[in-house]
């Protein structure tokens, strides 16, 4: 390869590592830290779910859905991959 080559070939490297460090990497943090706090949702926290729902966890049903209570005695199913924010967490029982 000479560097004819190499040099045409540079900026479109360059434009992959821009893109890589300013969009992609940030991306993937972001969703590791959104499985993170998903995971750690425990009944008492108060959630926020992407339709803007603002509730209590009450039970955890399984891996992929939660029991939300929005208003007294008004319990509704929630898949876990759609709260967005945890707006206060419960201390573990001792």
């Amino acid at each position: 390869m000479d560097v004819g080559a190499l040099g045409q070939f540079l900026p479109l490297i360059l434009i992959f590592a821009i893109m890589y460090f300013l969009l992609i990497r940030p991306q993937q943090k972001k969703v590791k830290q959104h499985a993170a706090m998903v995971s750690a949702v425990r009944r008492g926290d108060q959630v926020i779910t992407q339709g803007g729902l603002i509730g209590k966890v009450t039970k955890v049903k399984d891996d992929n859905e939660v029991e939300v209570e929005i208003a007294k005695d008004v319990k509704v199913r929630v898949v876990k991959s759609t709260l967005t924010n945890v707006v206060s967490k419960t201390e573990p029982a001792t």
